[in-house]
Order: C-alpha cells, then structure tokens, then sequence
C-alpha cells in the first residue's frame, strides 16, 4: 500500500501541475480573435488535396464553391489519382456553379504528376494546387472531409488581417454521432491540445507551434519564406510541421476551435477511429523506442493510476491511496469536462476519460508495431517510410 500511495500521489501531483501549470491546455474559449472587415479584402486560393473522397465531397464542396467572401478568391481541388471518380465528382459539383459569375467560386480541378520519392501524397497534391494558385495573397488549405460555413473563409482572413497573423488554423469539428465517435473524439482533441497547448502555440515568442490540417489559412508570402509546402514534404504530421515552419521562420501563427468548421468523415466503427490515431502516433514519438516506452509509462500514471487507485482504496480500505487516486481522478475529469461541453457531450461521460486514455495507450503500441512490421502510416493505399 505505501507503494501505491507513492504511485498516487505522483499521478496527483502530475494532474496539479497539468491543470495550473501547462498552458491551461484544457480550456476551450481559444477561438477566432477579435477581427474587423479589412479595408481590402485580399485574393485567396481554396486548395483541397482529395484522394478517393468520393464519399465526402458532395457535402464538403459545395460548402466551398458558396463561400460568402467580399474579395476574388477561387476553389481547386487536386485529385491525388483517386480510383473513386474523385477528380469526375468534383467537376460535376462545380458544374452548376463556380463560374465566379454569382453561381460561387470559380473552381479549378486538377491532377498532380505522379508521386515523387520523398513527399506524402496529401503534400504532394498541396504543392501542385499552390503552384497552380498563382500570385494569391492568402492560401486556405483544407481537407475534401472538411464543410465550411458561409463565411467561414470572411471570417479566417478578417482575423489574419486584423491581427497581423501569417497562419490562422481552426482545429474542425469531427462527427459525433455513434457511440465510439462520441467516446473517442473528444479525448483526441483534448489530447491534440494537451500535447500543444493553443494558449502557447498563439504566443509570438514561445517555442510550441502547432496547426490543424483541416483548414489552415496561410499567408502565401509567410509560406514562401518558410521554404514552401516542399520545407515539409516528408512529414506524416503535416499541419504541426507546416505551423513550426511559418513559426521558425519569423510568422506569427494561431491556432483554436472552430465554430463553423466541420468534419464530414463518417467513423462509425472503431476500427476506423483506431486507424485515425494510429496511423501517425508513432511519427509523434520521432520513431523513437525510448519516447514510446515514455509515452506508455506516462500514460499509465497520468490516466490509469487513479481509476486503480480508487479501486485498490476501497477494497482495502487505504484511505490515503483512495483520496490521492480519487482528487486525480477529479481533476481529469474537471479538465476534460469543458472539451465534452464542446462537444455537446454529457457531462457524466467525462470520466470515462480513463477507458479512452487506455485505447490510445494500445493505439500508439499498435502504431509502432505497425511501423516496425514495415505498414507505418499507411493511408489509402500508401505507406510513408520514416524520413531521414
């Protein structure tokens, strides 16, 4: 029992210091920041790297091509050599319209050359469709999975404008609608954010930079600088890569939920959510045993520690293990709750936290035996092998 109890404490100590002292990683009001309509509303690129996106693309296009902004801005979509009918799909979504001419935005669909040694495919299509952006003044990259409100696009350059930021990156809503979904998704946001704590990303100063792919708006002149997409054309965590390159590079950068942002991407199984966060994991540790070995033991401390020690308490009956283990367990569940609110989640569900930090801890052991097997970050039919 005195073991244990040393074990608890340090799981609670752990959760103090994660609640007051990391950023306040857990709070959800870091969105868009004050913002006017600029005096000139500058030229933008919509560009959507779509690889088998058939599924999807009837509702995330057309959210596109009905963008409500005051200034010229155009739609490409680049089909990464879908085998769906993707490139087809997109054409006859756009027929209707984006002609520029009040119907929506004009739309551009295009196919890349065929995939090069050393760049993923996402980034690769990214390339093609910048180039073919000409001179533009921002860039907003988004996901063929990602719907965007009316003036979604207004409202990302209004805020890049009015702020003087040269990334403004909005983490989507993902689906929640069946049951591994609604357990599932809010934990990976809440994880995605205790790694890069946004309040930190969003200081000028600090060394954390971090976006979210979905949709990220990009000032052309600040990629450039940054050394363009082809600075990150090996990275399997490309929104992160992408932040710390604009970052490293003098740009200020911002990061926050989003309001009118959404993903479309059904994940009705668990298997699908398990490829999700699996498939990039390990490429987070840096493929490095010594981080996942880490990673596992700081998991088990940090989420499983105080559900045992709960339990370990009452059976045998150790008071001190039980209040140690039981405080920690309250402060997960306080942090996560403001994440399933979010999410319009119940609140009794935030501590189940436990249970899903446990699925992500196997997650992230699957995502290295994958790697080590030769099958890591494998999606849609490639696999990435670790860079050099």
């Amino acid at each position: 029992m005195t073991v244990l109890l040393w074990i608890s404490a340090s799981s609670l100590l752990c959760w103090l210091w994660l609640t007051c002292c990391h950023g306040f990683f857990w709070r959800t009001d870091q969105r868009l920041p004050p913002r006017r309509p600029p005096a000139r509303w500058p030229s933008v690129a919509i560009v959507v790297p779509a690889r088998d996106e058939a599924e999807v693309l009837p509702v995330s296009l057309p959210s596109l091509l009905a963008q409500q902004y005051p200034g010229r801005a155009r739609v490409i979509v680049v089909d990464d050599h879908s085998g769906d009918g993707t490139g087809a799909l997109a054409e006859r979504l756009g027929a209707g319209g984006g002609d520029g001419a009040g119907g929506g935005l004009p739309l551009t669909v295009t196919t890349p050359p065929p995939l090069p040694a050393g760049w993923t495919g996402k980034l690769w299509a990214l390339r093609h469709g910048v180039a073919l952006a000409g001179e533009c003044e921002y860039l907003l990259l988004t996901d063929a999975d990602i719907a965007h409100g009316p003036t979604s696009l207004a409202e990302l350059v209004a805020a890049a404008e009015s702020n003087g930021l040269d990334l403004v990156s909005q983490m989507a809503r993902l689906r929640v609608s069946t049951g591994w979904e609604r357990l599932v998704v809010p934990a990976f946001v809440y994880f995605f954010a205790q790694l890069y704590p946004f309040r930190r990303s969003n200081r000028p100063g600090a060394r954390t930079a971090a976006a979210a792919g979905g949709c990220s708006l990009v000032r052309r002149s600040a990629l450039e600088r940054a050394g363009g997409v082809a600075a990150v054309r090996g990275a399997v965590i490309d929104d992160v890569s992408l932040a710390r390159a604009v970052k490293g590079a003098g740009g200020r950068t911002w990061l926050g939920l989003a309001e009118q942002v959404d993903s479309v991407r059904p994940y009705p199984e668990l298997a699908q959510l398990w490829r999700m966060v699996s498939r990039s994991a390990y490429a987070q540790l840096r493929y490095s045993p010594l981080l996942l070995a880490g990673t596992v033991l700081g998991l088990a401390l940090v989420y499983l520690v105080p559900p045992v020690a709960v339990l370990v308490g009452l059976l045998g009956w150790a008071p001190g293990v039980l209040v140690a283990g039981g405080a920690a367990w309250v402060l997960m569940a306080g942090t996560f709750l403001p994440m399933v609110r979010y999410y319009g989640q119940p609140a009794g569900s935030a501590v189940l936290l436990p249970f899903t930090a446990f699925l992500y801890l196997l997650m992230t052991v699957d995502s290295a035996v994958q790697h080590w097997r030769g099958r890591g970050a494998a999606w849609k039919g490639r696999t990435y092998p670790q860079p050099d």
